[in-house]
């Protein structure tokens, strides 16, 4: 009678220890994927960055270009092969890779005078009722601006940008985030 009261406490422990397990690796990919989202923002300054310095020493006639593409090659050759055969694979599977190049690419070919992620996303927050997610936050600009390719990947770090600057909310409903404009408080005159 005693293995059986055990059994199930054995049990429940087990399926404790795996919900805890599972809870925290959910929370390190949360925290991975934050910060695999701030290195690419990174990197996509420093690339618009090294485009703008290029240009500049291009009208100064500094150096020739051949300086540029050996910075480049250097860049490869410090990744070994093997590494990045598998990032290749990894990024196949995933599609995630695909999707932030697209959106590296999408962020650096803003034309000067186009709305910033950031504003398109908070006037298209403003006009709703009601919280919406990343993913329908970027069909609706995507519908809203067919000339530009919309990314959910860079939608929702302009989202978590506005959040950054209080300019919207975040708000969660079991594993779902959803967004909203700020809430603005009217000001009342005392009299």
């Amino acid at each position: 009678m005693s293995t059986n009261l055990s059994v199930p406490s054995v049990t429940a422990d087990y399926a404790l220890r795996v919900a805890d397990d599972l809870s925290a690796n959910r929370g390190e990919q949360e925290r991975v994927r934050s910060e695999l989202d701030r290195l690419q923002d990174e990197l996509i300054r420093l690339e618009e960055s090294e485009q703008v310095l290029t240009k500049m020493q291009d009208v100064l006639g500094g150096a020739p270009k051949q300086t540029a593409k050996q910075g480049k090659s250097r860049k490869t050759a410090a990744v070994p092969a093997a590494r990045r055969s598998n990032t290749k694979t990894a990024a196949g599977k995933s599609g995630a890779a695909d999707g932030r190049k697209a959106a590296k690419k999408s962020a650096s070919t803003k034309k000067p005078g186009e709305a910033t992620w950031l504003e398109l996303t908070t006037a298209h927050l403003s006009g709703q009722s009601e919280p919406r997610s990343a993913a329908e936050v970027s069909a609706s600009l995507t519908e809203a601006h067919p000339e530009r390719a919309v990314q959910v990947t860079v939608v929702r770090n302009a989202l978590e940008q506005g959040v950054a600057q209080g300019l919207l909310e975040r708000s969660k409903q079991g594993r779902s985030v959803f967004y909203s404009p700020v809430a603005t408080v009217p000001v009342s005159s005392v009299s």
